[in-house]
């Protein structure tokens, strides 16, 4: 996308260094645009870990460039040991997106198997720029599907404006390009249809109001801030015609992790008869997990993340604020699971399908030889 007359994807290699990989560090959004510099696999960890870079599809990409800088840090004697081992660590680092061990898995791949630590690390290169450049393009047709499905919404209303409402972000920022939910609203609103934006904040690091309400500013798109409960009072009435989320894992059978909060949404626009739909890339299907609720690894992250909150101050200062008492104790779960019979269709590069195994594997028959255990895991 496009920040100040500049194309940006999220990250890349850099022109001087190919041993560097940038990053748009989005613990500064909305209020200040920067770059970081990734040089070791330990530096991807941290930027994972510390939601440097966050978001299904950017976390499985920079997965994939943390590999390759793995690999170039790699002893000549035992590289392959060296390299699974940081490939292990990668894994480790958030549980819940699927993207991400898809990505290292893709990648051990493609690197066992070389003679030497030079044709490893060509190879990791050749598939991190390949994992990019596949989710980039995914996003651009998710957003060609789903441009259909608001343009059939604004024919049903003519001289109206199509109201969306999106959780967190699951925009250009949380992918390499375009996004996942945010695909369909721009291409409809590049394509000159009238809409509208509900962004609900997003507590608790508030993604909708510092990346998501950025982004579409930044893309001329009318948008809206409004507080995460405001959704069901829009929805009762007749203020949003279309919800699409992003997701961070979903099951063959059509269940979808999300940001914690996209259950509630989902209920509520069942309640009023509003379609919902979830936008991802295929690399975000998990074909082996059968029961979402059940089986999904949920993390759960830092209380702090609940206790403070950090924002501009009248003086234009970034400052970090307590907002309980100090002896208050905080829980943090940072994802919730969507079951299927919620979920009105899933949108991905593919086309858009029904939520379930049916509806998946009519999109990807090639899953349909994979198995499960009694726990959901893929066999």
């Amino acid at each position: 996308m496009t920040v100040d007359g500049k194309h940006y994807r999220t990250i890349w290699i850099t022109a001087d260094d190919p041993a560097v990989v940038q990053v748009i560090d989005q613990r500064k959004l909305p209020h200040e645009f920067a770059v970081l510099d990734l040089r070791t696999v330990e530096d991807v960890r941290a930027a994972i870990l510390d939601m440097t870079v966050r978001g299904a599809g950017l976390i499985g990409a920079a997965a994939g460039y943390g590999m390759y800088l793995a690999a170039l840090a790699a002893p000549a004697r035992d590289s392959l040991a060296f390299i699974e081992a940081a490939a292990g660590r990668l894994v480790d680092t958030r549980p819940t997106a699927s993207n991400l061990a898809w990505a290292v898995n893709r990648q051990l791949q493609a690197i066992r198997g070389r003679p030497t630590r030079a044709a490893m690390v060509a190879a990791a290169l050749e598939t991190a720029a390949a994992i990019a450049d596949e989710d980039a393009e995914a996003c651009r047709r998710i957003g060609a599907h789903g441009q259909a499905i608001i343009e059939a919404i604004a024919r049903r209303k003519p001289g109206g404006t199509v109201q969306i409402l999106t959780h967190c972000n699951a925009g250009w920022l949380a992918f390499v390009d375009h996004g996942s939910a945010t695909a369909p609203i721009y291409a409809a609103h590049d394509a000159g249809v009238a809409l509208h934006v509900w962004v609900d904040e997003t507590r608790p690091r508030n993604q909708g109001a510092s990346l998501t309400a950025w982004e579409l500013g930044s893309h001329g798109v009318p948008h809206d801030l409004i507080v995460d409960n405001a959704g069901g009072h829009l929805m009762q009435h007749g203020l949003v015609d279309l919800v699409i989320t992003g997701a961070d894992r979903v099951c063959r059978n059509g269940d979808a992790a999300n940001k914690i909060g996209t259950y509630l949404k989902a209920l509520a626009a069942r309640d009023n008869r509003v379609p919902f739909y979830v936008a991802l890339p295929s690399s975000t299907f998990d074909f082996g997990r059968v029961d979402g609720v059940a089986t999904i690894p949920i993390e759960e992250r830092d209380a702090d993340e609940v206790r403070f909150m950090t924002g501009k101050a009248g003086d234009g200062s970034i400052r970090t604020v307590q907002i309980c008492p100090d002896s208050t104790p905080a829980r943090n779960w940072g994802f919730d699971v969507t079951p299927a019979r919620l979920i009105t269709g899933l949108i991905c590069e593919r086309g858009v399908c029904e939520a379930s195994e049916a509806g998946i594997l009519g999109l990807f028959p090639e899953a349909r030889h994979l198995g499960t255990t009694q726990e959901g895991e893929r066999v």
